[in-house]
């Protein structure tokens, strides 16, 4: 199935989501979300087992959102957007399945973050990962400041938020951000055998055993999602949002107050 911005693949239980907007680096709009939403509800009506969520391109997986779209957002704006990436955020958690991010390139600020919300992650030796928004002048606003610390240190996920770190593939698995890193023109081979794999396990007991993994970290997830949604969406109408985001789009460094 493919809508104008992803495609859905699904065989044998596995459902292959494939961002595909390679021109934009398969940064998200809104219609993006819309369909990447839609998609995910498909794979879950065609009873997927594995989600495999990646880009289309050689060069990037998601490289974030679309800035020039969300440089004018008033707070309120923000905070609506803020809460449909979080909703993606959270289908991906709560995907009847297993979810595995292949990450084949760029995965910055929303991209980063809807590689933490799936289950399992592999790299393409050319990933480049990070949370990289505060040179934007804000903050990550997709469940970033929450999901991070489910995977490192609070030491690295403070390092990695306030300096806006781009980490490679070989960085990002020694911090633990991906499980594992393979050759670039290897990578789909090897999520299709993991993925294979999988979908071969007992569904009920594979979607029991994430049930009982995802729990140890749900205690005040809400609560920090919130905290997150609100100050991300408080600093549009910033003079170091409008700064950020207005260098980004004309290609310049940003000149912060």
């Amino acid at each position: 199935m493919s809508w104008n911005t992803v495609t859905l693949d699904i065989s044998d239980g596995v459902a292959r989501l494939t961002v595909d907007r390679p021109d934009a680096l398969n940064a998200m709009n809104p219609e993006t979300l819309e369909e990447l939403e839609a998609a995910i509800r498909e794979a879950e009506r065609e009873s997927a087992r594995v989600l495999v969520l990646t880009g289309a391109g050689d060069d990037a997986f998601i490289a974030g959102a679309d800035i020039d779209y969300m440089r004018e957002f008033s707070t309120p704006e923000a905070l609506a957007y803020a809460e449909r990436g979080q909703n993606i955020v959270r289908n991906l958690q709560e995907f009847p399945g297993v979810t595995i991010a292949a990450i084949n390139g760029y995965a910055f600020g929303g991209g980063c973050e809807f590689s933490l919300a799936c289950d399992l992650r592999v790299a393409s030796e050319r990933a480049i990962i990070g949370q990289t928004e505060i040179d934007l002048g804000i903050i990550p606003g997709w469940g970033g400041t929450q999901l991070l610390q489910r995977l490192v240190s609070d030491e690295v996920a403070r390092r990695l938020v306030f300096f806006g770190e781009r980490l490679d593939a070989t960085d990002a698995h020694e911090h633990g951000l991906v499980g594992e890193v393979v050759a670039h023109d290897e990578l789909y081979d090897h999520v299709d055998e993991m993925a294979a794999e999988l979908a071969s396990k007992p569904r009920h007991a594979l979607y029991a055993a994430k049930e009982a993994l995802n729990a140890f970290h749900e205690t005040g997830g809400e609560g920090g999602l919130t905290v997150e949604r609100r100050a991300w969406s408080g600093l549009f109408g910033t003079p170091d949002q409008r700064e950020g985001m207005a260098a980004f789009v004309e290609k310049r460094e940003p000149d912060f107050e």
